[in-house]
């Protein structure tokens, strides 16, 4: 078959690459589909509309405004446009294509029209949302957007392409079961029929294997690290979602720990706060690196032995953060540090790989790094191994999809 993925991430011009999207279109492909790609080439890259060929795939990069690590206002106008953007460049340049599938994921939620005029070429062509995240209501909740004045206006204009995204898909992936109860008792228009999970996943030959202690010892010393103690590890973006004022109270009750150390690498609007955080208070147990190169970057997570997630308290939607999978795959267990909303938490102490504390209280943080401390971290860490296999696989996300073709 044919098929079709629209998507905002600009990182799929090499698809050989290790990613959630990059993996499951490598898996459609190796399935023997013909796989089309069309994602945002920004104005900062200086680069043309152009198409590529690439190990099998049609890779369409379209020239866009700025829509990442840019103003507001021109993110905004940059995903509004994006949608007359990813047409026109249809148009001109898989005019003679009919899709089978439709693949597309949020954010962000203005491919109305582009799913539209693909289906009108092939009206029986099956159009399937990966949500990956709720907006507007995410705004809402950090306060990025109101219902009233005049950011009501653009709250109610991205609600209603919301509702028209779910109204044109034929069916919507979320990321877990708080995604899909929270879709249905927002929408209550949606056939529950058409709502399931399929989940980020992550091709298994890309998994880590755990390091011996030599390596281990040899990558912590490279970044400063102790190797007499576990490492707990928060790797990514550190953006207002992840409320990383709340992280540096955290960082503050433990700065001084003997039993323990903390590592915060990756960068973000937030992460001055925390350059500022360890240049006052100068921690002899939390180590920070800005955003590192993402194979250096992995052999530091791997030398680690917990991995932690944050997100601001005051979400009301159930957030799946993708930096969960990549600490699976290291083996390491987790501690949830969320809203209580987001059930990451919760299904990691049911199954066996983590804690979770409310994203609110620095004391239930400590209470959670004294339990992990007091545990079986390895076997804990294999658990999380063995959740990924079974749930988040390639495999997983691929026959959630292709089930509906079947039938």
């Amino acid at each position: 078959m044919n098929i079709l993925f629209l998507t905002m991430s600009s990182n799929m011009q090499n698809i050989e690459t290790k990613g959630i999207y990059t993996d499951l279109m490598r898996k459609f492909r190796d399935k023997g589909h013909e796989v089309y790609i069309v994602y945002p080439r920004e104005r900062k890259l200086r680069l043309p509309t152009e198409v590529m060929h690439q190990q099998g795939v049609h890779l369409l990069g379209v020239k866009t405004l700025n829509v990442t690590k840019t103003n507001v206002l021109e993110k905004g106008i940059g995903q509004i446009l994006l949608e007359s953007q990813f047409k026109m460049a249809l148009k001109q340049h898989f005019s003679e294509v009919r899709f089978d599938v439709i693949l597309y994921s949020t954010p962000p939620i203005t491919f109305t029209k582009v799913i539209k005029y693909t289906k009108k070429r092939n009206p029986k062509a099956m159009s399937y949302l990966l949500l990956k995240d709720i907006f507007p209501q995410n705004a809402i909740d950090l306060g990025l957007l109101s219902k009233g004045g005049v950011r009501g206006l653009l709250y109610r204009f991205f609600r209603k392409k919301e509702k028209e995204l779910y109204r044109i898909s034929d069916y919507i992936g979320c990321m877990s079961p708080a995604n899909v109860r929270y879709v249905l008792e927002h929408n209550p228009e949606i056939d529950p029929a058409i709502v399931e999970i399929a989940p980020n996943s992550y091709e298994i030959d890309f998994c880590f294997e755990s390091l011996d202690v030599a390596s281990m010892e040899n990558v912590r010393g490279k970044y400063g690290l102790p190797t007499d103690k576990p490492v707990f590890i928060y790797g990514g973006n550190m953006g207002k979602p992840q409320g990383i004022p709340f992280l540096i109270e955290c960082m503050k009750a433990v700065k001084d720990r003997e039993d323990c150390h903390f590592v915060i690498v990756g960068n973000g609007t937030e992460y001055p706060k925390l350059e500022t955080f360890m240049r006052e208070y100068q921690p002899q147990a939390v180590s920070l690196f800005n955003h590192l190169p993402k194979d250096e970057y992995d052999h530091l997570a791997n030398a680690c032995d917990v991995g932690m997630i944050f997100l601001d308290y005051r979400f009301t939607i159930p957030n799946y953060p993708s930096r969960l999978l990549a600490y699976l795959m290291e083996h390491m267990p987790i501690i949830a540090v969320t809203d209580p909303n987001c059930d990451t938490g919760q299904l990691a102490e049911e199954n066996g790989y983590g804690f979770y504390c409310l994203s609110n209280s620095v004391e239930s943080f400590v209470k959670v790094i004294d339990k992990m401390l007091t545990s079986d971290i390895q076997q804990m860490g294999e658990n999380g191994y063995r959740f990924f296999l079974d749930n988040y696989t390639v495999d997983h996300t691929y026959k959630a999809i292709m089930k509906h073709i079947r039938e």
